[in-house]
């Protein structure tokens, strides 16, 4: 077979991910086990399967999966970003600062779009550097974008000299707090943006060169596919979800912060662990990151509600994605 042809192949197991000898229950088996979650805290979780609590979810995991959506590509490529938290709290800070100075010049409209163009092109600058050392240098992304998790959040601590900036006009809490049709406003963001990742990457060129790149890196590039450009392409698109995202967050808690975001890291990447992308690269869907951040927020809110210590709430992180990357590689081992 052609390198071509390899490389399609790759992309096509991988897009159409649990084909027709997969089994229904390994097909949906994280869905059955979020049903049967909530099934479950709702009989033990005081308060949980109240709308006002489904409401608090929702609004909770907005921010998260917006960037998971993001860092599922980063991750099919095979590569991984650990500095979203970290550019999270420098989108909200840039935010902060432009609206701040900006505003008795041009008005607070005109300052908050100025300010969240800002942001975002600094996340995707971001990204555009870890990028550009991982084409230029091969230095991983890994270490590259522990780097800038360092840095990010220096940066953010130096703009605000390391106290919340609230520069922000009244009506922009709606942005983070606001409801839509009785849902809350971030719901929406983080619904669209699932549904332009999902469309991206199931039918598009760019998704097919993404799995390409994560299953066969070196049959991609002999089938002409920039790998280069498609793993850079995918870091970029996170630093701009990681700024909007901040940018929400910002109008949440009403101000910009250095300390915004601390440990989303962590939770990104179990979500979409969780949610069924291999951190081998080649396999992922934006529907199983979904049901993954789902799965996150209703464990997290089920746990405080029932008064589980904030310490062991990370160990039931770390633990889910150690198991489901294990159960990741028995159910490989089982189609294979």
């Amino acid at each position: 077979m052609s390198a071509k042809g390899s490389a399609m192949s790759n992309t096509t197991s991988a897009v159409k991910a649990g084909g027709t000898g997969e089994s229904v229950f390994y097909r949906y088996m994280l869905e059955l086990v979020l049903i049967a979650v909530a099934i479950m805290l709702a009989f033990c979780a005081p308060g949980f399967s109240t709308f006002s609590n489904l409401l608090n979810v929702m609004r909770a995991i907005s921010m998260l999966g917006i960037v998971a959506c993001g860092m599922t590509a980063v991750i099919i490529c095979a590569e991984i970003d650990l500095s979203v938290g970290s550019g999270m709290a420098l989108a909200g800070c840039i935010l902060a600062w432009v609206v701040g100075a900006c505003t008795p010049a041009m008005g607070s409209v005109a300052a908050v779009i100025l300010g969240s163009v800002a942001a975002i092109v600094a996340g995707m600058a971001c990204g555009a550097f870890s990028g550009m050392m991982k084409a230029s240098f091969n230095v991983p992304t890994f270490i590259t974008t522990l780097g800038l998790f360092a840095a990010l959040r220096g940066a953010a601590n130096l703009i605000t000299g390391g106290y919340p900036l609230a520069t922000f006009p009244g009506w922009f809490d709606f942005i983070g707090n606001g409801a839509l049709f009785g849902l809350p406003f971030p719901a929406f963001v983080f619904v669209a943006v699932v549904l332009v990742m999902h469309f991206v990457m199931s039918y598009t060129t760019f998704g097919r060169a993404v799995y390409a790149v994560g299953g066969n890196a070196e049959a991609a590039r002999l089938s002409g596919i920039k790998v280069s450009w498609i793993k850079t392409a995918t870091l970029v698109l996170t630093g701009g979800l990681s700024a909007l995202s901040g940018i929400l967050i910002a109008s949440q808690i009403g101000s910009g912060t250095g300390t915004t975001a601390t440990g989303m890291e962590l939770d990104v990447i179990a979500a979409t662990i969780i949610g069924g992308t291999s951190l081998f690269g080649g396999k992922g869907r934006i529907w199983g990151t979904f049901i993954g951040v789902l799965f996150l927020g209703v464990i997290g809110n089920g746990m405080t509600l029932m008064n589980v210590s904030e310490y062991w709430q990370y160990v039931v992180r770390g633990a889910l994605i150690v198991g489901a990357v294990m159960l990741s590689q028995v159910t490989d081992r089982r189609r294979g």
